[in-house]
Protein backbone atom coordinates (compact mmCIF):
# COMPACT_ATOMS: atom_id res chain seq x y z
CA UNK A 1 0.00 0.00 0.00
CA UNK A 2 1.48 3.20 -1.25
CA UNK A 3 0.91 5.99 1.72
CA UNK A 4 0.45 9.50 1.18
CA UNK A 5 -0.26 11.46 4.77
CA UNK A 6 -1.58 15.00 4.83
CA UNK A 7 -0.71 16.74 7.50
CA UNK A 8 -2.74 19.34 9.13
CA UNK A 9 -1.32 21.42 11.20
CA UNK A 10 -3.43 24.50 13.39
CA UNK A 11 -0.72 26.34 14.52
CA UNK A 12 -1.07 30.18 15.78
CA UNK A 13 2.64 31.67 16.37
CA UNK A 14 6.22 31.22 15.50
CA UNK A 15 6.00 31.01 11.85
CA UNK A 16 9.71 29.96 11.24
CA UNK A 17 9.00 26.92 13.79
CA UNK A 18 6.09 25.87 11.71
CA UNK A 19 8.15 26.48 8.63
CA UNK A 20 11.08 24.08 9.53
CA UNK A 21 8.19 21.41 10.79
CA UNK A 22 6.41 21.95 7.24
CA UNK A 23 9.06 21.43 5.32
CA UNK A 24 10.95 18.37 7.11
CA UNK A 25 7.19 16.81 6.43
CA UNK A 26 7.15 17.79 2.62
CA UNK A 27 10.81 16.21 2.22
CA UNK A 28 9.77 12.66 2.60
CA UNK A 29 7.28 12.84 -0.27
CA UNK A 30 3.63 14.14 2.17
CA UNK A 31 1.33 17.32 1.72
CA UNK A 32 1.26 19.73 4.64
CA UNK A 33 -2.23 21.83 4.93
CA UNK A 34 -1.82 25.07 7.26
CA UNK A 35 -4.37 26.64 9.53
CA UNK A 36 -2.93 30.15 10.74
CA UNK A 37 -4.86 31.07 13.84
CA UNK A 38 -6.53 34.78 12.67
CA UNK A 39 -5.56 36.19 16.15
CA UNK A 40 -2.07 35.59 15.44
CA UNK A 41 -0.14 38.57 14.36
CA UNK A 42 -0.23 39.02 10.54
CA UNK A 43 3.50 39.63 10.15
CA UNK A 44 3.88 35.80 11.02
CA UNK A 45 1.27 34.54 9.10
CA UNK A 46 2.71 36.90 5.75
CA UNK A 47 6.00 34.70 6.41
CA UNK A 48 4.27 31.54 5.79
CA UNK A 49 2.67 32.97 2.46
CA UNK A 50 6.19 33.95 1.33
CA UNK A 51 8.21 30.97 2.59
CA UNK A 52 5.47 28.59 0.51
CA UNK A 53 4.14 30.31 -1.90
CA UNK A 54 5.43 28.01 -4.90
CA UNK A 55 4.91 24.74 -3.07
CA UNK A 56 2.06 23.13 -4.56
CA UNK A 57 2.14 20.55 -1.69
CA UNK A 58 1.29 23.26 0.78
CA UNK A 59 -2.09 24.49 1.34
CA UNK A 60 -3.89 27.47 3.59
CA UNK A 61 -6.93 26.72 4.60
CA UNK A 62 -9.48 29.44 5.22
CA UNK A 63 -8.80 31.15 8.79
CA UNK A 64 -10.66 31.58 11.86
CA UNK A 65 -10.28 33.45 15.26
CA UNK A 66 -9.72 30.35 17.18
CA UNK A 67 -10.43 30.22 21.12
CA UNK A 68 -9.36 27.50 23.65
CA UNK A 69 -12.37 25.32 24.81
CA UNK A 70 -14.72 26.83 21.68
CA UNK A 71 -16.00 25.40 18.53
CA UNK A 72 -13.94 27.39 16.52
CA UNK A 73 -11.18 24.66 16.50
CA UNK A 74 -12.79 22.46 15.39
CA UNK A 75 -14.21 24.87 12.59
CA UNK A 76 -10.39 25.03 11.73
CA UNK A 77 -10.13 21.56 11.58
CA UNK A 78 -12.32 21.09 9.26
CA UNK A 79 -11.30 24.09 6.89
CA UNK A 80 -7.97 22.38 7.12
CA UNK A 81 -9.78 18.88 6.00
CA UNK A 82 -11.18 21.18 3.26
CA UNK A 83 -8.48 22.63 1.91
CA UNK A 84 -6.28 19.13 1.70
CA UNK A 85 -9.03 17.41 -0.16
CA UNK A 86 -8.82 20.42 -2.70
CA UNK A 87 -5.25 20.98 -3.33
CA UNK A 88 -4.03 17.29 -2.79
CA UNK A 89 -4.89 13.98 -4.42
CA UNK A 90 -3.90 10.15 -3.61
CA UNK A 91 -4.39 11.13 -0.02
CA UNK A 92 -4.26 8.13 2.12
CA UNK A 93 -4.10 9.44 5.51
CA UNK A 94 -5.11 12.42 7.70
CA UNK A 95 -2.53 13.27 10.29
CA UNK A 96 -3.66 16.91 13.04
CA UNK A 97 -0.74 18.30 14.58
CA UNK A 98 -0.10 21.73 16.19
CA UNK A 99 2.85 23.94 15.53
CA UNK A 100 4.41 22.22 19.22
CA UNK A 101 4.59 18.61 17.47
CA UNK A 102 7.60 17.05 16.20
CA UNK A 103 8.06 13.91 14.63
CA UNK A 104 9.79 11.32 17.23
CA UNK A 105 10.06 8.70 14.86
CA UNK A 106 11.71 9.01 10.86
CA UNK A 107 8.72 8.88 8.21
CA UNK A 108 9.84 5.12 6.57
CA UNK A 109 9.04 3.79 10.27
CA UNK A 110 5.82 5.94 10.24
CA UNK A 111 4.63 4.94 6.40
CA UNK A 112 5.49 1.32 7.82
CA UNK A 113 3.46 0.95 10.39
CA UNK A 114 0.29 2.69 8.42
CA UNK A 115 0.78 0.50 5.48
CA UNK A 116 0.76 -2.55 7.61
CA UNK A 117 -2.23 -1.59 9.22
CA UNK A 118 -5.45 0.02 8.21
CA UNK A 119 -6.69 1.32 10.97
CA UNK A 120 -7.36 4.86 12.43
CA UNK A 121 -5.35 6.31 15.51
CA UNK A 122 -7.80 8.58 17.59
CA UNK A 123 -8.66 8.07 20.97
CA UNK A 124 -12.25 7.20 22.25
CA UNK A 125 -13.43 6.94 25.43
CA UNK A 126 -16.75 7.35 26.87
CA UNK A 127 -18.08 10.96 27.94
CA UNK A 128 -20.20 9.88 31.15
CA UNK A 129 -18.81 7.00 32.59
CA UNK A 130 -15.24 7.15 31.92
CA UNK A 131 -12.72 9.16 33.69
CA UNK A 132 -10.83 10.69 31.06
CA UNK A 133 -11.92 14.39 32.21
CA UNK A 134 -10.05 14.63 35.40
CA UNK A 135 -11.24 18.42 36.89
CA UNK A 136 -13.71 20.65 36.27
CA UNK A 137 -17.28 20.66 34.18
CA UNK A 138 -18.19 17.34 32.86
CA UNK A 139 -21.87 16.88 32.16
CA UNK A 140 -22.18 20.40 31.66
CA UNK A 141 -19.94 20.30 29.15
CA UNK A 142 -23.45 18.91 26.86
CA UNK A 143 -26.13 19.54 28.46
CA UNK A 144 -25.99 22.84 28.78
CA UNK A 145 -25.64 25.90 25.76
CA UNK A 146 -22.17 27.56 25.88
CA UNK A 147 -21.97 30.78 24.63
CA UNK A 148 -19.32 32.59 26.39
CA UNK A 149 -15.57 31.43 26.80
CA UNK A 150 -14.62 30.06 30.40
CA UNK A 151 -10.88 31.93 30.44
CA UNK A 152 -11.99 34.95 28.79
CA UNK A 153 -15.83 35.63 30.01
CA UNK A 154 -15.58 33.82 32.99
CA UNK A 155 -18.78 35.58 35.19
CA UNK A 156 -20.90 35.15 31.86
CA UNK A 157 -19.94 31.59 30.92
CA UNK A 158 -20.64 30.57 34.91
CA UNK A 159 -23.88 33.20 34.79
CA UNK A 160 -25.06 31.54 31.62
CA UNK A 161 -25.05 28.05 32.98
CA UNK A 162 -26.62 28.86 36.01
CA UNK A 163 -29.64 30.68 34.49
CA UNK A 164 -30.22 27.11 32.58
CA UNK A 165 -29.85 25.07 35.35
CA UNK A 166 -32.28 27.43 37.08
CA UNK A 167 -34.83 27.08 34.43
CA UNK A 168 -34.61 23.57 33.48
CA UNK A 169 -32.74 23.94 30.08
CA UNK A 170 -30.23 20.93 29.97
CA UNK A 171 -30.43 19.31 26.94
CA UNK A 172 -29.59 15.42 25.65
CA UNK A 173 -27.20 15.18 22.93
CA UNK A 174 -29.15 14.63 19.53
CA UNK A 175 -30.93 11.14 19.40
CA UNK A 176 -28.77 8.01 18.73
CA UNK A 177 -25.66 10.03 19.22
CA UNK A 178 -23.08 8.69 21.86
CA UNK A 179 -20.55 11.06 22.84
CA UNK A 180 -17.06 9.73 23.02
CA UNK A 181 -13.86 12.25 24.31
CA UNK A 182 -10.39 11.44 23.66
CA UNK A 183 -7.00 13.90 22.73
CA UNK A 184 -7.63 16.51 20.16
CA UNK A 185 -4.96 14.70 18.35
CA UNK A 186 -5.74 12.45 15.40
CA UNK A 187 -4.07 9.98 12.56
CA UNK A 188 -7.37 8.83 10.29
CA UNK A 189 -7.70 7.40 6.98
CA UNK A 190 -9.30 9.20 4.20
CA UNK A 191 -12.04 6.95 4.10
CA UNK A 192 -13.04 7.26 7.46
CA UNK A 193 -12.71 11.44 7.23
CA UNK A 194 -15.06 11.27 4.04
CA UNK A 195 -17.67 8.63 5.94
CA UNK A 196 -17.43 11.83 8.66
CA UNK A 197 -18.01 14.18 6.37
CA UNK A 198 -21.06 12.41 5.18
CA UNK A 199 -22.23 11.80 8.59
CA UNK A 200 -21.90 15.77 9.14
CA UNK A 201 -23.89 16.48 5.78
CA UNK A 202 -26.58 13.73 6.96
CA UNK A 203 -27.03 14.83 10.46
CA UNK A 204 -26.19 19.02 10.71
CA UNK A 205 -27.57 18.88 14.21
CA UNK A 206 -24.83 17.13 15.24
CA UNK A 207 -22.56 19.78 14.35
CA UNK A 208 -25.61 22.14 16.09
CA UNK A 209 -24.99 20.66 19.07
CA UNK A 210 -20.93 20.72 19.21
CA UNK A 211 -21.22 24.24 18.18
CA UNK A 212 -22.28 25.20 21.77
CA UNK A 213 -20.59 22.40 23.80
CA UNK A 214 -17.53 23.31 25.86
CA UNK A 215 -14.09 21.79 24.50
CA UNK A 216 -15.54 20.23 21.61
CA UNK A 217 -12.37 19.65 20.17
CA UNK A 218 -12.10 16.88 22.72
CA UNK A 219 -15.29 15.35 21.55
CA UNK A 220 -17.03 15.96 18.45
CA UNK A 221 -13.84 14.20 16.48
CA UNK A 222 -13.95 11.57 18.66
CA UNK A 223 -17.75 10.88 18.40
CA UNK A 224 -18.11 11.59 14.18
CA UNK A 225 -15.19 8.76 14.31
CA UNK A 226 -16.92 6.65 16.67
CA UNK A 227 -20.12 6.45 14.36
CA UNK A 228 -18.45 6.25 11.14
CA UNK A 229 -15.49 4.01 11.72
CA UNK A 230 -15.96 -0.11 12.31
CA UNK A 231 -14.51 -0.33 16.01
CA UNK A 232 -12.44 -3.06 15.26
CA UNK A 233 -10.91 -0.78 12.47
CA UNK A 234 -9.86 2.12 15.01
CA UNK A 235 -6.60 2.21 17.40
CA UNK A 236 -8.36 4.04 20.60
CA UNK A 237 -5.49 6.25 21.77
CA UNK A 238 -3.72 8.82 20.17
CA UNK A 239 -1.09 8.67 18.07
CA UNK A 240 0.98 11.65 19.64
CA UNK A 241 2.74 11.45 22.80
CA UNK A 242 1.19 13.85 25.09
CA UNK A 243 0.64 14.44 28.76
CA UNK A 244 -1.19 15.91 30.95
CA UNK A 245 -1.08 17.29 34.23
CA UNK A 246 -3.50 16.83 37.11
CA UNK A 247 -4.59 20.28 36.50
CA UNK A 248 -5.34 19.48 33.03
CA UNK A 249 -2.23 21.40 31.46
CA UNK A 250 -0.11 20.03 28.69
CA UNK A 251 3.52 18.88 29.80
CA UNK A 252 6.36 20.50 27.53
CA UNK A 253 8.90 18.22 26.77
CA UNK A 254 12.88 19.11 27.32
CA UNK A 255 15.96 17.53 25.76
CA UNK A 256 16.35 15.52 28.51
CA UNK A 257 13.04 13.38 27.62
CA UNK A 258 14.11 12.82 23.74
CA UNK A 259 15.67 9.06 24.22
CA UNK A 260 12.21 8.48 26.57
CA UNK A 261 10.39 10.02 23.64
CA UNK A 262 11.51 8.21 20.64
CA UNK A 263 11.21 4.93 22.57
CA UNK A 264 7.45 5.77 22.58
CA UNK A 265 5.75 3.56 20.43
CA UNK A 266 4.13 6.70 18.94
CA UNK A 267 5.38 9.09 15.51
CA UNK A 268 5.03 12.24 17.24
CA UNK A 269 5.23 14.24 20.50
CA UNK A 270 3.44 17.35 21.51
CA UNK A 271 4.26 19.68 23.35
CA UNK A 272 7.98 20.11 22.25
CA UNK A 273 9.76 23.28 24.09
CA UNK A 274 10.46 25.84 21.79
CA UNK A 275 13.01 27.21 23.89
CA UNK A 276 15.56 24.70 22.88
CA UNK A 277 15.66 25.10 18.71
CA UNK A 278 18.85 22.27 18.83
CA UNK A 279 16.46 19.93 20.31
CA UNK A 280 13.69 20.66 17.78
CA UNK A 281 16.09 20.19 14.91
CA UNK A 282 17.56 16.79 15.93
CA UNK A 283 13.98 15.89 15.98
CA UNK A 284 13.06 16.71 12.04
CA UNK A 285 17.00 15.37 11.27
CA UNK A 286 15.36 12.37 12.95
CA UNK A 287 11.99 12.36 10.37
CA UNK A 288 14.57 12.22 7.48
CA UNK A 289 16.76 9.35 9.03
CA UNK A 290 16.49 5.55 8.24
CA UNK A 291 14.12 3.35 10.34
CA UNK A 292 14.98 3.01 13.85
CA UNK A 293 14.77 0.88 16.49
CA UNK A 294 11.65 -1.23 17.86
CA UNK A 295 9.97 1.07 19.56
CA UNK A 296 9.11 0.14 23.49
CA UNK A 297 5.79 -0.65 25.28
CA UNK A 298 4.43 3.04 26.64
CA UNK A 299 5.67 3.81 29.60
CA UNK A 300 6.62 7.99 29.83
CA UNK A 301 2.74 8.42 30.90
CA UNK A 302 3.27 6.54 33.68
CA UNK A 303 6.29 7.42 34.73
CA UNK A 304 5.72 11.03 34.59
CA UNK A 305 2.39 10.28 37.12
CA UNK A 306 5.06 8.62 39.82
CA UNK A 307 7.55 11.26 39.32
CA UNK A 308 5.24 14.06 39.41
CA UNK A 309 3.54 12.50 42.79
CA UNK A 310 7.13 12.00 44.44
CA UNK A 311 7.85 15.61 43.39
CA UNK A 312 4.89 16.34 45.56
CA UNK A 313 6.36 14.73 48.64
CA UNK A 314 9.61 16.21 48.45
CA UNK A 315 11.25 12.68 47.18
CA UNK A 316 11.23 12.85 43.44
CA UNK A 317 14.76 14.07 43.04
CA UNK A 318 17.84 12.56 45.69
CA UNK A 319 17.98 13.77 48.92
CA UNK A 320 18.05 17.85 49.42
CA UNK A 321 20.68 19.35 50.89
CA UNK A 322 17.93 20.44 53.77
CA UNK A 323 16.94 17.17 54.28
CA UNK A 324 21.23 15.81 54.34
CA UNK A 325 21.04 18.44 57.29
CA UNK A 326 18.38 17.61 58.77
CA UNK A 327 19.73 15.56 61.84
CA UNK A 328 22.34 17.34 64.00
CA UNK A 329 25.04 15.48 65.30
CA UNK A 330 26.18 14.82 69.04
CA UNK A 331 29.18 17.52 68.36
CA UNK A 332 26.93 20.29 67.60
CA UNK A 333 25.96 22.52 71.02
CA UNK A 334 22.53 24.30 70.52
CA UNK A 335 21.55 26.76 73.22
CA UNK A 336 18.28 28.57 72.96
CA UNK A 337 17.56 31.57 75.06
CA UNK A 338 13.42 31.78 74.88
CA UNK A 339 12.33 35.18 76.71
CA UNK A 340 9.51 36.50 75.93
CA UNK A 341 10.97 40.51 75.85
CA UNK A 342 12.94 40.03 73.00
CA UNK A 343 15.34 42.58 73.83
CA UNK A 344 16.35 40.65 76.98
CA UNK A 345 16.71 37.54 74.80
CA UNK A 346 18.98 39.45 73.04
CA UNK A 347 21.12 40.92 75.08
CA UNK A 348 21.19 37.20 77.28
CA UNK A 349 22.11 35.71 73.83
CA UNK A 350 25.15 38.60 73.06
CA UNK A 351 26.43 38.08 77.10
CA UNK A 352 26.26 34.39 76.24
CA UNK A 353 28.28 35.02 73.08
CA UNK A 354 30.77 37.28 74.43
CA UNK A 355 31.57 35.18 77.70
CA UNK A 356 31.43 31.48 76.07
CA UNK A 357 33.33 32.83 72.93
CA UNK A 358 30.95 31.36 70.86
CA UNK A 359 28.65 33.07 67.54
CA UNK A 360 25.14 34.38 69.15
CA UNK A 361 22.00 34.89 67.07
CA UNK A 362 18.49 37.05 67.21
CA UNK A 363 15.57 35.64 67.07
CA UNK A 364 15.95 34.38 63.38
CA UNK A 365 12.58 32.01 63.26
CA UNK A 366 10.65 34.88 64.22
CA UNK A 367 11.70 38.23 62.69
CA UNK A 368 11.97 38.81 58.89
CA UNK A 369 14.85 40.15 57.75
CA UNK A 370 18.01 38.41 55.19
CA UNK A 371 21.20 37.57 57.45
CA UNK A 372 24.71 38.16 56.10
CA UNK A 373 25.77 34.64 54.89
CA UNK A 374 24.80 32.32 51.29
CA UNK A 375 23.04 29.59 53.11
CA UNK A 376 21.24 28.58 49.72
CA UNK A 377 18.22 31.00 50.15
CA UNK A 378 17.57 29.65 53.75
CA UNK A 379 19.16 32.88 54.68
CA UNK A 380 16.26 35.18 52.93
CA UNK A 381 13.16 34.83 55.11
CA UNK A 382 11.87 33.73 58.33
CA UNK A 383 9.50 31.43 56.53
CA UNK A 384 11.93 29.79 54.81
CA UNK A 385 14.32 28.81 57.53
CA UNK A 386 11.20 27.94 59.63
CA UNK A 387 10.13 25.49 56.93
CA UNK A 388 13.84 23.96 56.93
CA UNK A 389 14.99 24.56 60.42
CA UNK A 390 17.35 21.95 61.27
CA UNK A 391 19.00 22.64 57.96
CA UNK A 392 19.30 26.13 58.83
CA UNK A 393 21.36 25.10 61.69
CA UNK A 394 23.43 23.11 60.17
CA UNK A 395 24.41 25.43 57.36
CA UNK A 396 24.85 27.99 60.21
CA UNK A 397 27.06 25.90 62.05
CA UNK A 398 28.92 24.86 58.65
CA UNK A 399 29.26 28.93 57.20
CA UNK A 400 30.74 29.57 60.89
CA UNK A 401 32.94 27.02 61.40
CA UNK A 402 31.67 26.45 64.87
CA UNK A 403 30.40 23.44 67.14
CA UNK A 404 28.39 26.08 69.69
CA UNK A 405 25.83 28.45 68.57
CA UNK A 406 23.19 30.14 70.32
CA UNK A 407 20.10 32.09 68.93
CA UNK A 408 16.56 33.45 70.40
CA UNK A 409 13.04 31.50 70.60
CA UNK A 410 9.97 33.43 71.96
CA UNK A 411 8.76 31.23 75.07
CA UNK A 412 5.47 30.38 72.31
CA UNK A 413 7.96 28.51 69.88
CA UNK A 414 7.73 24.98 71.70
CA UNK A 415 7.87 23.87 68.07
CA UNK A 416 11.38 24.68 67.60
CA UNK A 417 12.54 23.68 70.62
CA UNK A 418 10.96 19.99 70.40
CA UNK A 419 12.26 20.01 66.79
CA UNK A 420 15.86 20.17 67.95
CA UNK A 421 15.06 18.05 70.57
CA UNK A 422 14.65 15.26 68.24
CA UNK A 423 17.85 15.75 66.62
CA UNK A 424 21.29 14.03 68.50
CA UNK A 425 22.60 17.68 69.23
CA UNK A 426 22.94 18.54 72.48
CA UNK A 427 20.18 21.03 73.38
CA UNK A 428 20.24 23.30 76.33
CA UNK A 429 17.27 25.65 76.56
CA UNK A 430 17.46 28.83 79.40
CA UNK A 431 14.21 30.11 79.98
CA UNK A 432 14.22 33.47 80.87
CA UNK A 433 10.54 35.03 82.93
CA UNK A 434 11.37 38.13 83.10
CA UNK A 435 8.50 40.14 85.28
CA UNK A 436 5.84 42.33 83.07
CA UNK A 437 4.33 45.54 84.17
CA UNK A 438 1.00 45.90 83.71
CA UNK A 439 1.85 49.02 81.24
CA UNK A 440 3.90 46.33 79.70
CA UNK A 441 1.06 43.60 79.05
CA UNK A 442 -1.34 46.45 77.36
CA UNK A 443 1.78 47.43 75.03
CA UNK A 444 2.13 43.40 73.69
CA UNK A 445 -1.84 43.90 73.49
CA UNK A 446 -1.43 46.50 71.10
CA UNK A 447 1.44 45.06 69.19
CA UNK A 448 -0.89 42.59 68.45
CA UNK A 449 -3.67 43.86 67.40
CA UNK A 450 -6.18 43.52 70.86
CA UNK A 451 -5.69 47.10 71.62
CA UNK A 452 -5.80 50.33 69.75
CA UNK A 453 -3.94 53.09 70.55
CA UNK A 454 -4.85 54.92 73.63
CA UNK A 455 -7.25 52.36 74.58
CA UNK A 456 -6.63 50.42 78.73
CA UNK A 457 -6.36 46.93 78.49
CA UNK A 458 -6.64 46.47 82.27
CA UNK A 459 -9.36 43.45 81.59
CA UNK A 460 -6.28 41.80 79.34
CA UNK A 461 -3.46 41.58 81.97
CA UNK A 462 -4.68 38.20 84.01
CA UNK A 463 -5.79 36.71 80.59
CA UNK A 464 -1.82 37.34 79.26
CA UNK A 465 -0.63 36.58 82.19
CA UNK A 466 -1.89 33.37 81.67
CA UNK A 467 -0.84 33.17 78.34
CA UNK A 468 2.51 33.57 78.78
CA UNK A 469 2.53 31.23 81.96
CA UNK A 470 1.09 28.59 79.61
CA UNK A 471 3.48 29.13 77.01
CA UNK A 472 6.59 28.68 79.61
CA UNK A 473 4.92 25.78 80.95
CA UNK A 474 4.66 24.03 76.90
CA UNK A 475 8.19 25.00 76.38
CA UNK A 476 9.80 23.38 79.13
CA UNK A 477 7.92 20.31 78.91
CA UNK A 478 8.48 20.12 74.68
CA UNK A 479 12.65 19.55 75.95
CA UNK A 480 12.16 18.55 79.60
CA UNK A 481 16.27 17.27 79.90
CA UNK A 482 17.74 20.58 78.12
CA UNK A 483 15.14 23.57 80.02
CA UNK A 484 16.67 25.72 82.42
CA UNK A 485 14.53 28.12 84.43
CA UNK A 486 15.90 31.52 85.02
CA UNK A 487 12.49 33.51 86.90
CA UNK A 488 11.46 35.91 89.13
CA UNK A 489 12.65 35.51 93.08
CA UNK A 490 15.03 33.77 92.17
CA UNK A 491 18.40 35.30 94.68
CA UNK A 492 21.94 35.76 92.73
CA UNK A 493 23.17 31.97 93.22
CA UNK A 494 20.11 30.32 92.03
CA UNK A 495 20.64 32.49 88.98
CA UNK A 496 24.40 31.99 88.21
CA UNK A 497 23.62 27.82 88.95
CA UNK A 498 21.50 28.10 86.24
CA UNK A 499 23.80 30.14 84.05
CA UNK A 500 26.49 27.52 84.21
CA UNK A 501 24.19 24.29 83.59
CA UNK A 502 23.39 26.32 80.54
CA UNK A 503 26.67 28.34 79.30
CA UNK A 504 28.94 24.92 80.74
CA UNK A 505 31.77 27.65 81.02
CA UNK A 506 34.35 28.63 83.58
CA UNK A 507 33.65 30.54 86.91
CA UNK A 508 34.66 33.79 84.95
CA UNK A 509 32.29 33.75 81.87
CA UNK A 510 29.64 32.16 84.39
CA UNK A 511 29.70 35.60 86.59
CA UNK A 512 30.00 37.76 83.32
CA UNK A 513 26.28 36.18 82.14
CA UNK A 514 24.62 36.40 85.31
CA UNK A 515 25.93 39.92 85.92
CA UNK A 516 24.40 40.93 82.90
CA UNK A 517 20.68 39.03 82.95
CA UNK A 518 20.12 39.52 86.72
CA UNK A 519 19.00 43.01 86.54
CA UNK A 520 15.98 41.21 84.07
CA UNK A 521 15.01 39.16 86.38
CA UNK A 522 14.76 41.45 89.71
CA UNK A 523 13.32 44.35 87.69
CA UNK A 524 16.26 46.46 87.80
CA UNK A 525 16.93 46.63 83.84
CA UNK A 526 15.07 49.43 83.13
CA UNK A 527 18.93 51.18 81.96
CA UNK A 528 19.55 48.39 79.96
CA UNK A 529 16.65 47.76 77.88
CA UNK A 530 18.66 48.22 74.22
Amino acid sequence: MDVKIAFLLLCHRDAEGVAAQARALLAAGDAVAIHFDRNGEPAEFAKLREAFAAEPNVAFAKRVACGWGEFSLCQATLNLIGAARSAFSGVTHYYLLSGDCLPTKPAAHLRAALAGHDRDYIEINDFLEGDWIKTGLKEERLIYRHWFNERKQKRLFYAAMALQKRLGLARRPPEGLRVKIGSQWWLLRARTVERMLAFLEKRPEVKRFFRTTWIPDETMFQTIAFHSAPVEEIASHPPTTLIFSDYGMPVVFHRDHEARLIAEPRFFARKITSFDPAFRQSLLDLYAAGDCAAPGPERIGAQYSYLAGRGRIGRRQGERFWSRGATLDDGKEVLLIAAKKWHVGRHAAEAAGRAGGFPALGYVFDEEGRLPFDLGGLETGKDKRGRHRRAFLGLMFDALGVSRLALCIDPSRDDVARDFAATECRLRILCIETPFTPGEYEDHARRIGLLGAGEGGAALVSALDAEFAEEATRLRAAAPGAAIRAAPGMGREEIAIAVARFLRAGPEATEAMTREIEPFLTGESHALRL
